[in-house]
């Protein structure tokens, strides 16, 4: 029988892990075994995984999610590695359903899932924001794919050894770089039939700060991996929705030679509401008219923070591209 390690990267996770580690150990296939590594918490997260009878790797500092992965993958043996993320309580299939389409697909290495269309625990609208937005774009990517989102994820060991380890010197965008080394080597599948509930973020200003740190990086991976030839990430946004914001921030300034003007950045904003009428549809059937209004006015802070995230990005490469320009052939 197929062996299954299932590995949780921990850091101050002590609200949600419990319920995480419980929906692990109820899985109708249960894990062979399942290792919490804990980097570095301060909150008693390792304490709690012991108590649940998990075995724990301790991190003696703290060195990022990339690091606690690969911690975990060098403690366990299973051929099939299970990476769920601290803060994600799985629905009693999800083991059965990864090893069965991994069984079913011997061309595929590595399969994930999708979040619930309902938090893990609700703390309020903007979490709600995040869990439906999540929700909707895996949605509309089910099949195979060119990336992978760890969070929920089962990867062939040998799949792994083969493509490396995850880039440890990355914080944020891990998933990008690894899925641009993975997708040359196999096939990745993204399905409905591994479902986890996820508690997410539900400050408004720590998560723009996040969207910000995600961004910056983008532009620089996009490059290098287009560099080596990877195929294109899924997008969690639509390109004409990012770019109907990118113009509304750059039309805004017209309104300083005539007030008449402002109605090209309002126009490029309904733009942007109608770049993805699939997701006000998904919304709106799940939360009605008011909390529709509410998504779309958060989602357009949070892509006006993106579109600068990618500018700022953009320009840090600026001077190498120049360089690169300026180098003979």
């Amino acid at each position: 029988m197929t062996t299954v390690s299932l590995i949780v990267p921990c850091y101050n996770a002590a609200r949600t892990l419990r319920l995480c580690l419980e929906s692990a150990l109820a899985q109708t296939r249960p894990p062979d075994e399942i290792v919490v590594v804990d980097d570095a918490s301060t909150d008693g997260s390792a304490e709690i995984a012991e108590g649940l009878g998990c075995r724990v790797v301790r991190l003696p500092e703290n060195r990022g999610v990339s690091a606690a992965r690969n911690a975990g993958v060098d403690a366990t043996t299973g051929e099939i590695v299970f990476f769920l993320d601290a803060d994600v309580a799985l629905r009693p299939d999800a083991v059965a359903a990864a090893l069965d389409v991994l069984a079913g697909d011997p061309g595929c290495g590595c399969v994930h899932g999708v979040y619930d269309t309902e938090p893990l625990i609700d703390d309020g609208p903007v979490e709600w924001y995040r869990i439906l937005h999540a929700a909707h774009w895996r949605g509309r990517h089910l099949g195979e794919v060119n990336s992978v989102v760890f969070a929920l994820a089962a990867i062939r060991r040998g799949v792994l050894a083969d493509t490396g380890r995850l880039d440890e010197t990355l914080r944020d965008c891990e998933d990008v770089e690894y899925s641009s080394r993975l997708a040359v080597r196999t096939r990745i599948v993204l399905t409905d039939r591994m479902v986890g509930r996820h508690d997410d973020g539900s400050r408004l200003l720590p998560i723009l700060a996040e969207q910000w740190r995600r961004a910056l990086p983008l532009v620089p991976l996009v490059l290098t991996t287009n560099r080596r030839g990877a195929a294109k990430p899924e997008h969690a946004n639509r390109p004409a929705g990012i770019l109907a914001c990118a113009l509304a921030m750059a039309t805004v300034p017209l309104g300083l030679f005539s007030p008449a003007l402002l109605a090209v950045p309002a126009a490029l904003v309904a733009a942007f509401v109608l770049a993805d009428p699939e997701l006000v549809r998904f919304v709106y059937r799940r939360r009605g008219p008011a909390f529709t209004a509410y998504f779309m006015a958060v989602h357009l802070v949070v892509h006006t923070v993106l579109v600068a995230g990618l500018a700022a990005g953009a320009v840090r490469v600026l001077p190498g591209l120049r360089r690169r320009a300026a180098e003979p052939a």
